[in-house]
């Protein structure tokens, strides 16, 4: 990193769009300086999609998005953040371009002139499908019903809004004719799930996969965003999904060398107990990984083994439900492999295919295509991680135990070798041939895929005793963190990987902090929330009636439709009795006369959570200052610095207002510990320190305190109804650091020594302090 640009201390994430450009995140700069963050975050901002509200479906890597106010804008916006002493980190999408030919003229040009165009090594394609032809998965219905809707204008194939070119000298041809004559086929949509042979992200056909891998489409992808580092525009990037890249090792360390070290965080999905690759040269994740250890000091063990089992008792009836989170993530996996990820597998087994054919291995031969697609199905579905890396060890990942639980799938033993042949051809190392090196990346791929389509959009809406742990990053299985687990963490983390980031809201996250704060409270007052949920009106299943109180619960008051459209979407994502693509019309009705209804039931769930409000509190405010104070980077997302309820996208990509409209305490709580971070980076820098501070007494667990550097005290409440169910403070102490200790958030209060606890926090449940200096 080049010294005249520091780490970050703190950022704040602006969703642009249509409605939010460069100049009214430029008129939000004085406010956002006040506040405390050091650098703007901006989502994408090279051209997309004409009216897209996020940005990641990129068409052109040249060109600063005009709906945004083009570069020209970009630059106005640089400049008043710098007057005030703000830089900008920006978002980087290498894995994806949208599948749009009439705004990407790449993909236009590929889709007229075949492999043998220039801009062909862009596209992930696989050519040696669908007869060397890109299918095209846009039409409402097979191609002969939808014939009439195709016609031939200005040297182009038009169905609907959908605008194809045509290859040369082809344009004057009968319309069965020139549909075989071009470069692409134009399909169902259906088809795509089963035909397709373009990588995408995950399972969504309109984005399709960019070979980064290769240096001139590096180039071309980067060249822009890199220009505007080296002006000084940009200060940082944060890389969207580098799981889903050929070789993450390989593409991090170009673009490390490319920006000259600048501050870079990936938006990697660590699971529990995963590493960050060290190899790679970046500051850190995200924030994901510390989502799940923020989220977890406030969710009490006992009381979500307690909810776990009444919901698996409410749910014990119905299929998929119940309380077996592996099991729900397997049935899911092998689910997505079926249908969304079928397209993938089939490729995945042909290139497995061509790897067998090449192997020196004798075993490797004569293995018919059906057992191997056996046994990568079967490994994938036991997949733990995301997927293996180059630099790491592949068989950490692929253990023998998921090897020999993968040959147990197979009823003739001999054919169950296909696993272990497999599985030495991904375990193998890299130079052993170019067809098993290409196994190795496509199993990489799908493996991602898989595990973020089966676990976030589907098993997470299918295994919900408890809303809050299903989150990106999270392990709803085993949500609940220890102070001391989290202590460690923290202790990695300030040692491994300093300038990381940390999150606890993104415009990804399925529900913000605030809406997963509430829900914990719930894992302190399981019994309870049992019987008011017995009591209330249910709608179709069981698992449905549940989570659809718990969103009431966690939303609190607002606006029927919001609470619609989010329960619609989650009966979707599960896929269970209705999905996106095969809707169950009466079940959906269903639902949404339910939400539409709820005010009939919704009253009761809003008293509890009034009765509850202390405790969300304190989980809210605690939430906030163990975010802002701990190792790493924190990220903001847009109106989170107040008391932020937001549900998953779009209802959370809402634009945000500037000043906010109603500041809480909340508001000064983050205010304060950014304002502090920026003023003394030191003591949350790279070279910061971090000391557990454990209180003494009977609620001495309740009390979750940390030193920064010996120069910042953070504390905070944890499981507060408990607490106050068993007596609260009583004689609980914290013994402070030597030296006087003044009350940032409440000041003329100063500390030191033993100080009892319930005097600390007064009359809030966290506490931030500053050593006086002597």
């Amino acid at each position: 990193m080049t010294p005249e640009r520091p780490v970050p201390t703190a950022t704040y994430r602006l969703q642009l769009q249509p409605s939010f450009t460069f100049a009214d995140a430029a008129r939000a700069v004085p406010y956002l300086a006040r506040l405390g963050v050091s650098h703007l975050h901006l989502s994408p901002v090279l051209e997309a999609v004409p009216g897209s509200a996020h940005g990641y479906d990129v068409v052109d890597h040249a060109r600063v998005r005009g709906e945004l106010g083009g570069e020209e804008g970009l630059r106005a916006l640089a400049g008043a953040a710098r007057e005030r002493g703000l830089g900008l980190v920006v978002d980087v999408v290498p894995n994806h371009m949208a599948m749009a030919p009439r705004h990407n003229r790449a993909l236009w040009a590929v889709l007229r002139e075949g492999p043998e165009s220039a801009y062909a090594r862009w596209f992930d394609v696989d050519w040696e499908a669908q007869g060397g032809r890109i299918l095209v998965p846009v039409l409402g219905g097979p191609v002969g019903e939808e014939r009439e809707h195709l016609r031939v204008e200005d040297g182009t194939l038009r169905y609907h809004d959908h605008v194809l070119p045509l290859r040369e000298g082809t344009a004057g041809l009968p319309l069965p004719e020139l549909l075989e004559a071009q470069w692409y086929r134009p399909v169902w949509w259906r088809l795509a799930r089963t035909e397709l042979n373009y990588r995408r992200f995950f399972s969504i056909s309109e984005l399709i996969g960019v070979r980064v891998e290769d240096p001139d489409v590096f180039e071309a992808t980067h060249g822009t965003l890199l220009r505007l580092l080296d002006d000084g525009v940009l200060d940082g990037l944060r890389v969207d999904h580098p799981d889903g890249l050929a070789d993450p090792d390989a593409y991090l360390e170009r673009l490390h060398r490319a920006t000259k070290g600048r501050w870079t965080v990936v938006e990697k999905i660590l699971a529990a107990g995963e590493p960050l690759p060290r190899a790679w040269p970046v500051a850190g994740t995200t924030g994901y990984d510390a989502l799940r250890h923020v989220d977890g000091l406030f969710t009490d063990p006992a009381g979500w083994e307690t909810l776990r089992s009444l919901y698996g008792r409410h749910t014990a009836a119905e299929a998929d439900r119940g309380g077996d989170w592996p099991a729900t993530v397997r049935r899911a996996a092998y689910t997505t492999l079926a249908h969304e990820l079928a397209a993938e597998l089939d490729r995945l087994t042909r290139t497995a295919v061509r790897a067998c054919a090449a192997s020196p291995d004798p075993a490797a031969s004569d293995r018919a295509p059906w057992a191997l697609r056996t046994a990568l199905t079967e490994l994938l579905v036991r997949m733990e991680v995301y997927r293996p890396y180059p630099s790491a060890d592949p068989a950490s990942v692929l253990t023998r135990d998921a090897a020999r639980e993968a040959r147990a799938a197979f009823a003739v033993p001999e054919e169950a070798r296909a696993v272990d042949v497999v599985r030495n051809l991904l375990v193998a190392p890299a130079e052993t041939g170019a067809e098993a090196t290409e196994l190795r990346t496509r199993f990489a791929q799908t493996s991602s895929a898989l595990r973020a389509k089966s676990v976030e959009d589907t098993a997470f809406y299918r295994f919900t005793p408890l809303l809050s742990a299903t989150e990106v990053g999270g392990d709803p299985g085993d949500p609940a963190v220890s102070p001391d687990a989290f202590h460690a963490y923290c202790a990695r983390v300030q040692r491994d990987w300093p300038a990381g980031g940390t999150a606890v809201s993104t415009h990804d996250t399925k529900r913000s902090a605030d809406v997963r704060a509430a829900l914990a409270v719930l894992t302190e007052c399981p019994e309870r929330w049992t019987a008011l949920v017995a009591g209330l009106p249910a709608c179709a299943d069981g698992h449905f009636t549940w989570a659809a109180w718990q969103t009431v619960f966690g939303l609190g008051p607002a606006d029927p439709a919001r609470l619609r459209e989010a329960l619609l979407k989650h009966v979707r994502e599960a896929g269970l009795r209705t999905s996106w693509t095969e809707r169950n019309e009466p079940y959906e009705q269903a639902v949404a006369a339910f939400a539409d209804a709820g005010p009939a039931g919704a009253d009761r769930v809003l008293a509890a959570r009034a009765e509850l409000a202390p405790h969300i509190r304190a989980n809210v405010l605690g939430t906030a200052l163990v975010h802002l104070t701990m190792p790493g980077v924190p990220d903001v997302y847009q109106g989170t610095e107040t008391e932020y309820r937001a549900l998953v996208d779009p209802d959370n990509r809402r634009p945000a207002r500037f000043p906010p409209a109603d500041p809480d305490e909340k508001a000064a709580l983050t205010a304060a510990a950014l304002r502090l971070r920026r003023r003394r980076p030191g003591v949350f820098g790279t070279a910061a320190e971090y000391t557990p501070l454990p209180a003494r007494g009977d609620a001495a667990g309740h009390c979750l305190a940390y030193v920064r550097s010996g120069a910042v005290l953070a504390a905070v409440t944890r499981l507060s109804l408990r607490l106050a169910e068993a007596g609260g403070w009583r004689e609980t102490v914290l013994p402070l650091p030597p030296g006087h200790w003044a009350d940032v958030l409440d000041p003329g209060r100063v500390f030191e020594g033993h100080v009892r606890v319930e005097e600390l926090f007064g009359g809030t449940p966290v506490a931030l302090l500053e050593r006086a200096v002597e």
